[in-house]
């Protein structure tokens, strides 16, 4: 049951990260697709309360950032590039919706917090599930909110790299809870 108050984080359903023939960053196997329907259920019933997040790369990548990019070089593209969409089952979702850009995993930051307006309860579904769902998750609890993952509608960058960020999220309840959308909206 959606608790009073709550709020849907949904976490980078961008094309960047949907199954492609040109995203090494793309999750595998059709699991972005699987995602979907649940998405979708959650995003509906959360009507008014949904914020989306969008990654975009930093330009220039600096500090450690400037490591990591060097091993992704094709990804260092301005914020307006198309790798950057919302996927196609986005469109009618996010209109009228508050958006949070981030060059970073962690969505969570005063942006987030302020949109939700203080909120205590929040939902999170998106992926990838083992980079920005989990330090979304983890900064978010760290601020002493209540988080809920919803495990069916996120998607990892390999099935056990997936299931690996369920199990470690798992660690930190009551913090922190996985659960499915259907047990989330009964």
């Amino acid at each position: 049951m959606i608790r009073d108050g709550e709020w849907l984080v949904v976490v980078d359903r961008q094309k960047v990260f949907a199954e492609s023939d040109w995203s090494t960053w793309a999750v595998p196997d059709h699991s972005y697709d699987a995602t979907t329907e649940p998405f979708q259920r959650l995003a509906r019933e959360f009507d008014d309360h949904v914020v989306y997040t969008k990654y975009v790369s930093p330009e220039p990548p600096t500090g450690a950032w400037a490591d990591y990019f060097a091993d992704w070089p094709d990804f260092v593209v301005p914020a307006t590039d198309p790798m950057f969409d919302w996927t196609d089952d986005m469109a009618d979702l996010v209109a009228g919706h508050p958006v949070v850009t981030k060059t970073v995993f962690s969505k969570w930051g005063p942006e987030l917090a302020r949109i939700i307006g203080g909120a205590s309860k929040i939902t999170v579904c998106g992926v990838a599930t083992d980079f920005c769902v989990l330090q979304t998750a983890l900064a978010a609890c760290d601020a002493g909110v209540s988080v809920r993952v919803a495990a069916d509608a996120c998607a990892g960058t390999s099935p056990e790299n997936h299931q690996l960020a369920l199990d470690l999220m798992s660690l930190y309840a009551p913090l922190i809870t996985v659960s499915d959308s259907a047990t989330i909206l009964a």
